[in-house]
């Protein structure tokens, strides 16, 4: 039996900030890129980089969220809720491509350090820590429901804060001269963008390859399955995504008693979904007879 709930993708009600988010990266990327080059800031070009490769997330999250909202078909009879996973693990791939280059430009300028306007990378930066911490508080109510809401509040908070200690470059360059500061910056742009990749990495290859998502303990759903009156045993349980807001369960039944009715599978769906957050699942009764289960030829186990 199954039971599944229509409900509204998280990403989807997101539409406006995920609109006002993109125009105003855009442009500040635009606006942050042309005056690096101008000004000879390579934190100001890593900065700028890097936002764009948020910019990019950020549609990805944005598209998967439409597709994810269209209706099942035959063909693809969960609909298109998997590309939000796809989306959030591209997302970290683009920012790993981004930390990359960054890295390679800012080992270079060490060895060939060049002039920087420190005005116009303060000025520059400063806009961009208004910008990113605009955008980071759009998604700031969601970043506990959806991985990829999580993604472009921790990305947007971020770069508000790289953004910051380009400032602190531009203002110790004024002071100083000391023009190292800048290729250091750009390091420091670089560590935070891995140690900020490598948990969204990490979580999107775990929900990409079906792993039991964060937040979801499936030991306690083993007791309570098995604490259950007239359930002795179960076997063939699974847990897994459907997107990065939906989780799907199948289990295997043994009962005692072959006279539950429909309620009880009812009521127990019922409790999976608030209880443990499964908005899909499938249950399959099965009845104990001499400790053989039909469908599992090894024995219940």
């Amino acid at each position: 039996m199954n039971m599944s709930h229509d409900h509204n993708h998280t990403i989807s009600n997101y539409n406006r900030a995920f609109a006002i988010g993109v125009t105003l990266n855009v442009i500040f990327v635009a606006i942050e890129a042309g005056y690096g080059f101008a000004a000879g800031s390579l934190a100001l070009i890593a900065d700028a980089g890097h936002n764009l490769s948020d910019v990019l997330s950020l549609l990805l999250a944005w598209g998967a969220g439409l597709l994810a909202a269209k209706a099942a078909t035959e063909k693809r009879t969960y609909g298109f809720r998997k590309v939000t996973i796809m989306a959030s693990l591209s997302g970290a791939i683009l920012l790993l491509i981004a930390l990359g280059g960054i890295t390679w430009e800012a080992i270079g300028r060490f060895f060939d350090p060049k002039p920087v306007d420190g005005v116009i990378v303060i000025v520059v930066a400063t806009i961009g820590v208004v910008i990113n911490t605009i955008t980071a508080l759009l998604f700031v109510s969601g970043r506990k429901h959806d991985l990829n809401i999580k993604s472009a509040f921790l990305h947007m908070a971020a770069d508000a804060g790289i953004s910051f200690g380009v400032v602190v470059a531009g203002i110790i360059i004024m002071v100083t001269g000391w023009l190292l500061i800048d290729p250091i910056i750009s390091l420091l742009v670089a560590a935070v963008i891995l140690a900020g990749t490598w948990s969204l990495l990490r979580d999107s290859m775990n929900l990409a390859i079906d792993s039991v998502p964060e937040g979801i303990d499936i030991n306690e759903i083993k007791r309570y399955l098995t604490g259950l009156e007239n359930v002795s045993q179960i076997h063939d349980l699974h847990v897994w995504p459907m997107s990065t807001t939906e989780v799907a369960l199948s289990v295997h039944l043994i009962i005692v008693d072959d006279s539950l009715n429909n309620n009880f599978l009812f009521e127990l769906q019922r409790q999976l979904h608030d209880r443990f957050s499964i908005e899909h699942s499938t249950i399959q009764v099965e009845k104990q007879n001499d400790g053989y289960c039909a469908l599992n030829k090894n024995g219940c186990i």
